[in-house]
């Protein structure tokens, strides 16, 4: 398999290059792969073609099928990790395990559901020293995020979209109507739910956006609570907090608009923002 000591620029080429040695070696074809592992061909070829990259579980699912004593499991691990913040770093190992992802986004939309343009303009913004690479490596690290949807058994995700997500103008119209476009296309797909709190319904029951993650019955990970401020996040599992915070986020579900209306909504951001 391909040697880099310390480790290419694109993870994402780096998992692919070992997946498609690792199949030349054991003459198996990507189908052969996707059957063993209970994925789907298409993800299979993103993984290989470093266009995704691969969940723990078909990572693990590699290591099965090549018989390797873990290689592809330690290899995600040091891909997802590299050029996160060492804070971040518990959450997404967290989030990759959920059974369910709830999150309230209050003025910015939730880095699993941004599009490169958005996430590009909002690290422009706040790292304005960063070169070209820099900006694109860390674009390429939130959208690896989506990933987690991929899995066999995808969480669901249920987000609530303060207004302000929809009005304020990231990186411009043109590419606020593709994220729109693309909000719009996700509200629409099994495991994903989507809605808008309205300007009009008043102060609502959480001033900072925040993210509650609940797990299966079969782990014996407690439900947490995931909040960000400064750029430093924390994950916390006291009991209170996250009972606290489910609260919120039913009184927050209330006084959003219903999924269907959301829908209407998108729509109606997406025709403003075309004009």
């Amino acid at each position: 398999m391909t040697e880099y000591p310390m480790g290419p620029a694109n993870g994402l080429e780096w998992f692919g290059d070992e997946l498609d040695e690792a199949l030349k070696h054991k003459g198996a074809t990507g189908a052969a792969l996707a059957a063993f592992t209970g994925y789907k061909p298409p993800y299979v070829s993103k993984v290989k073609n470093g266009q995704a990259l691969a969940s723990p579980e078909f990572a693990e699912g590699c290591d099965r099928f090549f018989n390797t004593s873990g290689y592809f499991a330690r290899l995600l691990t040091r891909i997802a990790q590299h050029g996160h913040p060492e804070w971040f770093v518990p959450y997404l190992r967290l989030e990759e395990r959920a059974a369910q992802v709830l999150d309230f986004s209050a003025y910015l939309i939730l880095g699993i559901l941004q599009t490169p343009a958005y996430a590009e303009a909002l690290f422009r913004a706040a790292h304005p020293r960063d070169t070209d690479e820099m900006i694109k490596e860390k674009v390429g690290l939130r959208l690896q995020r989506r990933n987690v949807m991929d899995r066999a058994d995808p969480p669901l995700l249920w987000v609530i979209l303060d207004e302000a997500c929809l009005r304020r103008e990231v990186g411009g119209r043109s590419v606020m109507r593709q994220q729109v476009e693309h909000l719009l296309t996700v509200a629409q797909t099994p495991h994903v739910t989507v809605q808008v709190l309205p300007f009009d319904s008043g102060a609502p029951s959480a001033a900072e956006p925040f993210t509650l993650l609940t797990f299966d019955g079969a782990s014996d990970q407690a439900p947490v609570l995931y909040s960000e401020a400064q750029g430093l996040g924390r994950v916390i599992d006291s009991a209170s907090v996250v009972t606290t915070g489910t609260e919120r986020y039913e009184r927050l579900r209330a006084d959003a608009m219903s999924p269907e209306k959301t829908l209407h909504a998108l729509r109606e951001a997406t025709k403003e923002y075309a004009r």
